[in-house]
């Protein structure tokens, strides 16, 4: 009893009949919106038996329209893939509101499954008011108000066409689409919230990434309370202030003059990566940096980043080290900030193109960084002046490095004696160093070494400053730095009591309260940092699942010589790689294995190296004697091989023979014609890194608005991490957001959580309910996200469920042809060995109500047919392979 009439109009006003349907469109609420009929109603009454009078329904009692109305139809289509109908389970199910919308939905809920075999309408939104833009910024605001997740939707469509100047005018002719293409643009949206459910899910039902090492007990259910310190106002310049207004030439010059002992503390760098493999999040720095900023207003610097932190962050805590770097520069502006820099290896393991390191000096200058403590770990003059001069070039300060190792208060030990410091530091000065620091990376230097060490520096530097660092493996560290500073250090470093001792460094509290009163007095008040240190207390107790399980420290260290950052991690490797219970051997090898590269200076990556080996020796019970002897035939790590290559520059006596003929005998390094190893630095003799070349891969990869400078220089530092990294944010999103006991170990059944992902923009999730694994391997788990139900699927992956998946049809090959959407194969038309020419019919499909023949492309021989009737495919499963040759 109803029906609908369409016409096309012309720019000129002119009607043309297309067709007429004798039922009720769906553009009826149009009609229902502007008259205040509603034709639903009247429909049934009139199938009742009413008349069109009866009801009111004559022509002249149809008001004129006096308001404009708009209805946007949501479907499961992709615009960016020729609106191809999606499949799938809708995991968030939110509706907009608001005066003026009208929702008319259709299968739409939390958990409905959307298949091939219905219409792909998910819901019809109208919206009315007084005038057609009016109209359409209700429309816009309802669909950025309406969220579904599980499947992808037209709603990106529908809001370039509403933000459109020429459709809000109504210029439009039917080429609209085809004249803007743009218009198929996907939406960006972030989808925060359903990824961190999406993670949670993941560690309920998996547990805690294994990759993240956490083999240790849970986390302590205590949260570290952050604790109230009241800030004082001081009189004088900070150096942070002095730096930025004066540059790094007055800091250094500030450092010399001033009276007493400065302190840089290493907690949020150094002191985690020696006691915690590195695993730090930022959210817990984060939590203590306003008191931090206080407590430490007259601290040298705060070591927050570089080393080791920039690739752990990636690689385990799925965090980006830049914006860690931001985010605590923007919380504590007026202190600076100290990094460890690998002279030519930056930030990574191996030799870049200079211009890579220069860029990376640059951009961390740029994003907050201001002491750089350059370091080679050969001590190798020539690749620290490469990083002397790209922090130099950023305006930073540039703090170089000489790692010790050996005693110098032992005429016996041999090589490294005090003439070689001195004559080491003579090179450094010459280089343009504002600051000498010497890097005890082992805790090797003993107090009458360090007498005798800064002694003589300061003697034939007078204006010099000098900053000692070093680690307490031995516990000896608060006395080495005492004695280094009345020897004449300007700077020592120190942890917060929780994270000192053992391989990290000494305890800050006891360096607080030795000097108070003294002509060393660090300026630093022991009630303040005590506050911090609870803090610290707390919060080591959510990184148990990290400890190595070291209870003490060890005197052996003289003997072995493993750098304190390197101990716990080589511990925690050694057991994976099966060698548990052989840790007394690993070190004793680690020696051995100093001995066979030659006594080298250990520290990151010429720590690795010697760390490898050491673990070789282990697992092929092999003597010194048998690696030299056995050198040709054995199958070496690669980074002893690359160190013999001199990947890592020139170790300070040369390397040892006959051992590196032997192990590079038949090698040579690739990408080179025939070399066997490099003379000098290596990076001299690499190519310029083509950053716009990379950057426009990455983008295509990624998309132009997730990739950054920044995101291109962590690729050239990490080529792999990085891509790993952007594989989990784009299925997790950041996860630096959720608070360290959950990123860890998810929810209890009932638990509410608070998270911040920006100001203003918090979410209350609540776990309701973790569901039993399903016949097909599936975990449904139900959550609450300010009140809204939401529900995630994870793969339990010890169901013993196979999960088998489809073949891709290969992009660019024309024989490779896959299915265009997702559907039910209805019938295949071929078989293997079957001659086709194109055009022919391979496949019959049946998809979202409509069936569609897959037809050959090309002329060619069917190779193989992928699929059989009744196969459910997603778009793009590879259907037919055919031969063209």
């Amino acid at each position: 009893n109803a029906g609908t009439v369409e016409f096309l109009v012309d720019k000129d006003g002119n009607h043309y009949f297309m067709e007429v349907n004798p039922r009720v469109q769906v553009e009826h609420t149009i009609t229902e919106e502007i008259t205040g009929i509603d034709i639903v109603q009247s429909q049934i009454l009139i199938a009742s038996g009413k008349t069109l009078p009866e009801i009111g329904l004559t022509q002249d009692s149809i008001p004129e329209p006096t308001m404009y109305a708009m209805q946007c139809r949501v479907t499961t289509e992709n615009p960016a893939h020729d609106f191809r109908p999606d499949t799938g389970t809708i995991d968030v199910w939110r509706m907009p509101a608001g005066f003026g919308i009208r929702l008319d939905d259709g299968p739409g809920f939390p958990g409905a499954k959307i298949t091939p075999h219905y219409d792909s309408l998910l819901v019809k939104i109208t919206a009315k008011a007084r005038d057609r833009k009016a109209a359409a910024a209700k429309l816009i605001r309802a669909l950025r108000e309406f969220r579904v997740r599980g499947v992808q939707t037209n709603k990106s469509f529908l809001l370039n066409v509403l933000n459109h100047r020429d459709f809000l005018y109504g210029e439009v002719t039917t080429g609209f689409i085809a004249q803007n293409p743009d218009l198929l643009s996907p939406l960006k949206e972030k989808d925060r919230a359903q990824k961190l459910l999406q993670y949670i899910g993941e560690v309920l039902v998996n547990g805690t990434p294994k990759s993240l090492g956490a083999t240790g007990d849970p986390p302590s259910q205590v949260d570290p309370i952050v604790p109230q310190i009241d800030m004082q106002r001081e009189k004088n310049k900070s150096l942070k202030q002095i730096f930025d207004e004066e540059g790094p030439s007055a800091f250094a010059k500030a450092v010399r003059e001033h009276k007493g002992l400065l302190v840089t503390d290493t907690t949020w760098r150094d002191a985690h990566q020696s006691l915690l493999a590195t695993r730090l999040r930022t959210i817990d720095m984060l939590n203590i940096a306003e008191p931090t900023s206080v407590a430490l207003r007259n601290a040298y610097s705060v070591e927050c980043w570089g080393g080791a932190t920039f690739d752990v962050s990636m690689r385990f805590l799925n965090e980006c080290p830049w914006e860690r770097l931001t985010s605590l520069r923007e919380a504590v502006p007026d202190i600076p900030f100290q990094m460890l820099l690998r002279g030519a290896n930056a930030v990574g393991y191996t030799s870049y193109a200079d211009n890579v390191v220069f860029k990376f000096c640059q951009l961390a200058k740029d994003s907050g960084m201001d002491v750089f403590r350059v370091f080679d770990s050969l001590n190798y003059i020539e690749n620290m002046r490469l990083g002397i001069d790209a922090v130099g070039q950023a305006g930073g300060i540039v703090e170089g490095a000489v790692c010790y190792t050996g005693d110098v208060s032992d005429p016996e030990r041999g090589l490294y004696d005090l003439e070689y410091y001195l004559h080491f530091v003579r090179e450094l000065e010459a280089a343009g160093i504002h600051v000498l620091a010497i890097k005890d990376m082992a805790g090797l230097l003993k107090p009458n070494a360090a007498s005798m060490l800064v002694g003589a520096i300061r003697s034939e530097f007078p204006n010099l400053p000098i900053h000692v660092h070093t680690h307490d493996t031995a516990g000896t560290g608060v006395a080495s730095m005492l004695a280094a500073a009345h020897a004449g250090a300007d700077a020592v470093d120190a942890a917060t009591d929780a994270l000192s001792g053992t391989t990290a460094q000494p305890s800050l509290g006891a360096l607080v309260a030795s000097t108070k009163g003294t002509d060393l007095d660090t300026g630093l008040s022991l009630h303040e940092v005590s506050k911090l240190n609870e803090y610290w207390e707390e919060a080591r107790g959510l990184y148990a699942p990290f400890e190595s399980g070291q209870k003490s420290g060890s005197a052996d260290v003289y003997i072995h010589e493993m750098p304190g950052g390197q101990y716990t991690n080589l511990l925690y490797q050694s057991t994976q790689l099966g060698l548990t219970g052989q840790w007394s051997h690993v070190k004793t090898a680690y020696a051995a294995a100093n001995r066979l590269l030659g006594d080298i200076i250990k520290v990151t990556p010429s720590s690795k190296v010697t760390g490898d080996l050491a673990q070789f020796i282990v697992a092929n019970n092999l003597t010194e004697r048998e690696v030299v002897e056995k050198a040709e035939e054995l199958s070496f790590p690669n980074s002893v091989i690359e160190y013999f290559q001199g990947y890592l520059g020139i170790p300070p006596f040369g390397f040892p023979e006959p051992l590196r003929s032997r192990v590079l005998k038949g090698r040579t390094i690739e990408g080179t014609s025939g070399l066997s190893c490099f003379d000098g630095r290596p990076g001299a003799q690499l190519p310029p890194y083509d950053f716009d070349l990379n950057r426009k891969t990455l983008e295509e990869k990624w998309s132009a608005d997730k990739i950054s400078d920044h995101d291109v220089m962590s690729h050239a530092m990490y080529p792999q991490v990085f891509d790993e990294f952007m594989e989990r944010q784009e299925e997790y999103g950041k996860l630096s957001y959720l608070d360290t006991r959950t990123f860890l170990t998810g929810m209890k059944v009932g638990q509410e959580l608070n998270v911040s992902l920006e100001k203003g923009k918090q979410l209350i999730v609540k776990l309701i309910s973790v569901g039993e694994t399903t016949d097909d391997g599936i975990v449904n788990i139900q959550f609450e996200l300010n009140g809204q139900p939401r529900s995630v699927h994870v793969k339990d992956k010890r169901s013993g469920v196979a999960e088998t998946k489809r073949l891709k049809a290969l992009k660019g090959v024309t024989g490779s042809i896959g299915a265009a959407m997702p559907g039910v194969v209805l019938e295949t038309k071929v078989k293997k060995g079957d001659k086709v020419v194109k055009g022919d019919p391979l496949v019959l499909m049946s998809a979202m109500k409509m069936e569609t023949v897959i037809t050959s492309p090309c002329d060619g021989v069917v190779k193989q047919v992928a699929v059989t009737a009744g196969d459910q495919l997603d778009g793009g499963d590879l259907c037919v392979e055919i031969d063209e040759s």
